[in-house]
């Protein structure tokens, strides 16, 4: 049962690096019909919502290692778990970069370190030029509400099927605010597979979007278990 969990797990968070990054390489800026940051922001949750529906009732659709810390945080998720999931979500969104770089690489001139892969970044790599502290607070507050709606759109009392969607235009309206800062996160995974393959400064700069997301859902599963779990 675990192996089946955590394989949805990997083709749910290969799905999300590939199709959300995968817009802002092949589609963002194509010429005439580029499909921009708003094209971008809704292949992100366009990923999450339909691989939610087709898997989430195998693994619960989390496609995210902060998602998973964070409902164990909320006492929604055994500890005992985590670990798995964290490595085939990890493993998943290394694979959708590797895929991408290859689909990308067949267009003459196209060079994978140049591209930057929709790598996230601060500082001088932040598409609007967004200091560190400010990459920070973003990735930190966004998985922190990311987080709240999940759990509020997966609890007992919430109604039934409806979670996909509302998950998928959350992720989307995330994006929309925060990809001039951070290129947008949320999502260490996300992160992890573009920046191991470009190197240099993207994976330098990976440990903010480890440790921003993770607080942030950790914040929030803590805040939802004691405020707004209550009867």
């Amino acid at each position: 049962m675990l192996n089946n969990k955590l394989a949805a797990e990997f083709l749910g968070t290969f799905w999300l690096v590939l199709g959300g990054c995968g817009s802002a390489v092949l589609a963002a800026t194509f010429p005439a019909v580029g499909i921009g940051l708003v094209g971008v922001s809704l292949a992100f949750g366009l990923t999450v919502l339909t691989m939610a529906y087709a898997v989430g009732h195998i693994s619960g659709g989390h496609f995210n290692p902060a998602v998973t810390i964070g409902l164990v945080a909320a006492g929604r998720f055994k500890a005992s778990d985590a670990t798995g999931y964290v490595i085939a979500q990890v493993l998943g969104g290394l694979a959708a970069a590797a895929v991408l770089a290859y689909i990308a690489g067949g267009k003459p001139g196209f060079d994978v370190v140049t591209s930057g892969l929709a790598s996230n970044g601060y500082a001088e790599h932040s598409p609007g030029g967004y200091s560190l502290g400010a990459a920070l607070v973003t990735e930190c507050v966004m998985t922190f509400f990311f987080l709240m709606i999940i759990l509020g759109v997966t609890g007992r009392r919430a109604p039934a099927g409806f979670g996909p969607l509302a998950i998928g235009l959350a992720l989307t309206l995330i994006h929309l605010i925060s990809i001039p800062i951070t290129n947008t996160s949320v999502n260490p995974a996300r992160s992890t597979g573009p920046a191991l393959l470009v190197g240099g400064w993207a994976l330098s700069q990976l440990w903010l979007f480890w440790v921003a997301p993770i607080a942030g859902a950790i914040a929030a599963g803590f805040a939802h278990r004691t405020f707004l779990e209550r009867e």
